[in-house]
């Protein structure tokens, strides 16, 4: 089986399916700013005044895995706000203190494609998926658009309908699916 894309891939169509962050499998536990930079990230809220909270949690005593999540945190809110290099200074900066968090490297990824810097992504949303996630749809839907982004449509194809295996529901990778047309490639080639 042969699979086409219906559309030719542009980065500026990379860009308007932007890639998902992911909620950091760390959590932050008792009040106080690195809580509220946790939630922040993870319930949507406005990144700009929140991360305040977060610069003041990594400026105070942190336990070494307070501290890596929540620079996960601070860069998911980064990454929302499509700051990459300073996003993924923050998923290193998280990495280099605990490295066996999935989520900093599914996010790291996020940022490798929206740098389109696509082979990192994919490498990084690998690794990811090996150490596990609490939304893997959204790391085989970034992982795809990395795909999608090297002109591998079959794995693009493969990871979009992972995703939407995973999450029925999941709009991206359905809506994402929608420009792939499935063709049988003719006897004899």
């Amino acid at each position: 089986m042969n699979i086409r894309s219906t559309s030719v891939i542009f980065a500026a169509a990379l860009c308007a399916l932007l890639p998902l962050p992911a909620l950091a499998a760390e959590s932050v536990f008792g009040p106080g700013p690195a809580q509220r930079c946790y939630q922040a990230a993870d319930e949507g809220l406005p990144a700009g005044d929140n991360l305040i909270f977060c610069n003041l949690a990594l400026s105070s005593m942190l336990t070494p895995r307070d501290r890596a999540a929540t620079y996960v945190k601070r860069g998911v809110l980064k990454l929302n706000l499509l700051q990459y290099e300073s996003a993924a200074a923050d998923f290193k900066a998280g990495l280099e203190i605990n490295d066996q968090m999935g989520e900093g490297y599914i996010d790291l990824g996020a940022t490798d494609v929206g740098r389109q810097n696509y082979a990192d992504a994919v490498a990084h949303i690998s690794r990811g998926l090996e150490l596990g996630t609490t939304q893997p749809e959204v790391a085989y839907f970034d992982r795809a658009m990395a795909h999608e982004g090297l002109g591998q449509v079959k794995d693009a194809y493969d990871d979009y309908r992972k995703a939407l295996s995973i999450a029925p529901d999941f709009s991206p990778a359905s809506t994402a699916l929608k420009r792939f047309k499935v063709v049988q490639k003719p006897s004899g080639t």
